[in-house]
């Protein structure tokens, strides 16, 4: 059993840290109205993107002049996975979720006989993969010191990829990031981007382009790469504070039940030293 003393101590440090954790569960929520609110924001342009490039892709077909960046190169032996994860934990499952996904994909392809190379965004996703997927790191993009993600960031990361397919290095190229649903649900998806998969809108207007078709697709594409990859960043920063917030309110409760029980345990203690006393106090004065 314990000492009062030590039970005492160990109330007082549960108590710090239900203040710490409360506080950033405040925190988080603050910060995932911000977020959600961005994500929001860009779904209707990111779903406009789609449909226009997704109605020039279809009319384009898989004709010889095509983009490359929508026939591809042929190929899909060699793949990069772009695994898109937070700089900080304390976030419940959210980047485990996130690798989880990844590794599956990692291991599957690499039992078909694929090349596998991973480029991370975020801390936590290179640590986690480094341990089994070491060798097949190509990359990382430090997140650290961006306080709100921009389109800047995510159109560093398209073009990183861009010149990677455009030089050869892959075939394929996959985003892996968690979709915002509620505080308590974030859904791990993969998306293909390369070679890019736009889903065209049903067709009411019959338009006439010019230049043509495939020069105005060539022009579209990075842009609509881009934009994928900037809404899954933000869908990822809903994400994690979602998770944060959901993990710190967690925290707290049971920081609340671990006061309860460690004060129930010091009160009983406490009450069984003072009978103790009382008992010897009485004991002592019927022997005198």
């Amino acid at each position: 059993m314990p000492s009062l003393k030590d039970l005492k101590n160990k109330i007082a440090s549960v108590k710090n840290t239900r203040k710490i954790t409360k506080a950033m569960q405040m925190v988080s929520a603050a910060k995932l109205r911000r977020a959600q609110d961005a994500a929001e924001a860009a779904r209707p342009y990111a779903e406009r993107m789609n449909a226009v490039i997704g109605g020039l892709a279809a009319s384009v077909g898989t004709s010889a002049s095509a983009p490359r960046l929508i026939a591809g190169t042929g190929s899909d032996q060699v793949q990069l996975l772009v695994v898109m994860t937070s700089e900080r934990g304390l976030c419940g499952g959210f980047n485990s979720t996130i690798v989880r996904l990844a590794r599956a994909k990692a291991h599957e392809l690499i039992a078909a006989g694929k090349t596998v190379k991973i480029l991370t965004v975020g801390k936590k996703g290179r640590e986690q993969l480094r341990r089994d997927f070491a060798a097949h790191m190509v990359g990382h993009v430090d997140m650290s010191e961006v306080k709100r993600v921009g389109y800047v960031n995510a159109l560093s990361i398209a073009r990183d990829v861009l010149a990677r397919f455009e030089a050869g290095e892959c075939d394929v190229v996959t985003i892996f990031y968690n979709r915002f649903q509620s505080v308590i649900a974030q859904i791990p998806t993969a998306l293909q981007v390369i070679p890019a998969k736009f889903e065209a809108a049903a067709p009411n207007t019959l338009y006439d382009y010019e230049p043509s078709e495939e020069a105005i697709l060539a022009d579209l594409l990075p842009r609509g790469i881009a934009t994928q990859i900037f809404t899954a960043l933000l869908e990822n920063g809903a994400s994690e504070q979602g998770a944060r917030m959901s993990a710190m309110d967690n925290a707290t409760r049971n920081a609340g039940d671990m006061i309860t029980k460690y004060t129930t345990i010091y009160n009983r203690s406490r009450q069984a030293a003072i009978t103790k006393e009382l008992i010897e106090i009485i004991s002592g004065a019927e022997a005198l």
